[in-house]
């Protein structure tokens, strides 16, 4: 699968944005979903993740109550709603899909258990 994402800028503290990631194939809600995010000079991080149907998301605690992950899996794309956001949310943001050969229920936090990656959008968050 292929993952395109989009929807990142530059917002001022407190703003929000809403980040998209388009997968190409008919097989997309066959895959387990999840967001990364590497801010200059530090390693990548998770950010949220979402099960094949939707009905289970998991949070990094440093957003968990202002970011919200969702999909369509009728439009083959995976969102992240991103509310009050802070400048240490600066980053470039990933998507990334894991498939059910993966450890992802174990451990859906894990970047190594993500098998295909989107080439990354910035989002840049002024104080």
């Amino acid at each position: 699968v292929q993952l395109q994402a989009s929807g990142g800028g530059l917002v001022q503290d407190g703003g929000s944005l809403r980040l998209s990631c388009a997968a190409s194939g008919r097989t997309f809600s066959s895959y387990y979903m999840g967001w990364f995010r590497q801010a200059p000079g530090k390693e990548r991080e998770f950010v949220a993740a979402i099960t094949r149907n939707g009905t289970s998301t998991y949070y990094a605690d440093s957003v968990k109550g202002r970011f919200t992950i969702s999909r369509d899996n009728a439009k083959n794309t995976v969102y992240l709603q991103m509310n009050s956001l802070k400048p240490e949310d600066t980053a470039v943001y990933y998507c990334a899909a894991a498939t059910v050969h993966s450890g992802w229920l174990q451990s859906p936090e894990r970047a190594y258990e993500y098998l295909y990656w989107g080439q990354g959008t910035l989002v840049t968050v002024s104080s």
